[in-house]
């Protein structure tokens, strides 16, 4: 990990540190409390090195644990974004926020991305149009995924409808309030 190499994809090498990597989901109840911390924080805690702390903490979850990785720059996200072939995806599963299924947090609300982006890269930034964007999160995965009656609007097909304000809509998820709060 700590060696450049071009034979792997070396995600360590890729990020600024381990301020950008997010504990999300755990499985040892034990390590409930580092959820929504860092990878830095951790490890100063323990007082050990980013690696060392990772590699326990794997080891006490049962290489388990979900993180966020923040390690997109802004100028290679808003070119991708552009693209007719990208879709948009969350790594959310979708789980209830609350009951059985709630210990999902990693994305605090599985449509925060959504709204995100079209507040963000449509509204704000004009990247893409508002008839556009919903091609990227709605018809081209649909697509990729080979559901022939879903992502787009038309007789016999399958569809979900939004209705929203595009001068308002914006994303109130927060990812480290929401882990502090489970």
């Amino acid at each position: 990990m700590l060696t450049p190499s071009d034979q792997w994809d070396n995600e360590w090498q890729e990020i600024p540190g381990p301020e950008a990597v997010l504990i999300g989901v755990v499985n040892n109840p034990q390590l409930l409390p580092l959820q929504g911390k860092t990878l830095a924080d951790i490890a100063k805690n323990v007082e050990q090195g980013s690696m060392d702390a990772l590699f326990d903490l794997l080891i006490e979850d049962h290489a388990l644990t979900s993180v966020a990785v923040f390690g997109m720059s802004e100028p290679d996200v808003s070119l991708a974004l552009q693209q007719p072939w990208v879709s948009i995806d969350n790594d959310s599963s979708g789980t209830s926020p609350e009951g059985l299924l709630d210990r999902n947090i990693l994305i605090p609300v599985p449509t925060a991305p959504f709204l995100a982006f079209c507040a963000k890269y449509v509204r704000e930034e004009h990247k893409l149009t508002l008839e556009d964007a919903p091609t990227q999160f709605s018809a081209l995965p649909a697509q990729r995924m080979h559901f022939t009656d879903r992502g787009v609007i038309k007789a016999g097909m399958s569809a979900d409808i939004v209705i929203f304000d595009p001068a308002s809509i914006h994303d109130v998820a927060n990812l480290r309030k929401a882990q502090s709060l489970s």
